[in-house]
């Protein structure tokens, strides 16, 4: 992943479909990095657009976040997109913050909503 910048796309159930209206309209740029999400959001993403370059790993509550976790502390994610949805419970909640921890400690800039998803994306163009 070192030739290009990576992002991480995840995003809880009620959310996906707004991350994947993001990525569509943001396609143009986002073909610029090195893609990885959780499965399911990655599969979403992949369904509207399909020539992004995307690394699906494993769904979120089975260990996906986890796993995009350790990518953040190995330097191997960038940026990191999270589309959370604060009404509804989440039983790997743990997972969650977790990885937002870890995207604090590594210092990588972290997108929790789409305003503020579209202002990273808008700064990382450059």
């Amino acid at each position: 992943m070192a030739d290009r910048k990576s992002l991480a796309l995840i995003a809880h159930d009620q959310k996906k479909d707004d991350l994947a209206a993001f990525a569509k309209a943001n396609e143009a740029v986002l073909a610029g990095w090195k893609i990885v999400a959780t499965g399911t959001t990655g599969g979403r993403v992949l369904d509207v657009c399909p020539g992004l370059d995307v690394t699906r790993l494993k769904s979120g509550p089975l260990g996906g976040d986890q796993q995009i976790g350790a990518l953040i502390a190995t330097g191997d994610v960038d940026c990191l997109i999270f589309f959370v949805d604060p009404l509804t419970p989440m039983p790997h909640d743990v997972d969650v913050k977790a990885l937002m921890r870890l995207a604090i400690v590594y210092d990588i800039p972290m997108a929790l909503n789409r305003a503020t998803a579209e202002q990273l994306i808008d700064f990382r163009r450059n």
